[in-house]
């Protein structure tokens, strides 16, 4: 199966903070089909739209706080429905809620959010770091009580394949496990041994994709999306890098 290529823009984001439209129209210029929104630069639902619409480029996900699933639910249907945008997800979680009460907290959130996500034709996921695979006792781990305590129907997840790595897990066994429930996937490679990993291109690490690919086509992934954290090279070439990677083994 072809699954599409997207960015986040969260990678390009010294650029997006200077000109977001011109940055954007460089992505689709690179050959992405798509985008992943970290912020929407100031713009409206109509500039977006339109922005999208000359680019061509879609909107595969767009990350917003936690916070936001639950204070300003009503703008965020308004504004995403608006754009075409279907996923809309949680990037990460402050501090506090990182316990088990915390993702215990934030799995109900999933549940009510994600039912008036989809009652508006939209789509709820959540965006791993490593802290979601911490052991918080009695061999307990965030992630363990997301995937159990959300309903299937109406919370997804996106897996970050570097810092699922990064914390030990593998992957593709991952999405395997829990087929189906993971239409996002987030590429960036890895460099370096121990605390001395870091950020690389995708092809340019250690990470071996092709399990990676198998399993995510298996259970009918909808967008690859890659993102760097942090870049050694200008953002924009490596931007660039990981797509004509990725299109040189035949994905996009």
């Amino acid at each position: 199966m072809s699954v599409p290529i997207a960015l986040q823009l969260y990678t390009v984001r010294d650029e997006t903070a200077n000109d977001f439209a011109g940055t954007v129209r460089k992505v689709a210029q690179m050959g992405y089909s798509g985008i992943e929104l970290a912020g929407t630069g100031g713009l409206s639902a109509s500039e977006m739209s339109d922005l999208l619409a000359e680019t061509g480029l879609r909107v595969a996900g767009s990350h917003i706080m936690v916070g936001m699933f639950q204070d300003q639910l009503d703008e965020v249907i308004s504004y995403y429905t608006a754009i075409g945008g279907k996923y809309v997800g949680i990037p990460a979680l402050p501090g506090e809620l990182r316990t088990i009460e915390g993702f215990k907290t934030v799995a109900k959130l999933m549940n009510t959010a994600g039912q008036a996500l989809q009652d508006a034709g939209l789509a709820l996921y959540y965006h791993n770091h490593n802290f979601e695979f911490f052991d918080l006792g009695g061999g307990v781990r965030g992630m363990d009580i997301l995937w159990n305590e959300t309903d299937p129907a109406v919370a997804t997840f996106e897996i970050d394949c570097y810092w699922a790595v990064y914390a030990g897990v593998d992957p593709s066994a991952l999405i395997t496990a829990h087929a189906g429930r993971y239409p996002l996937i987030h590429l960036k490679d890895m460099t370096g041994e121990g605390e001395a990993r870091t950020f690389a291109e995708v092809g340019e690490g250690v990470i071996d994709w092709q399990p990676v690919f198998a399993a995510s086509e298996a259970q009918g992934a909808e967008w690859y999306i890659v993102e760097q954290d942090r870049c050694a090279r200008p953002t924009l070439e490596s931007a660039k890098l990981s797509v004509d990677n990725l299109m040189s083994w035949g994905k996009g």
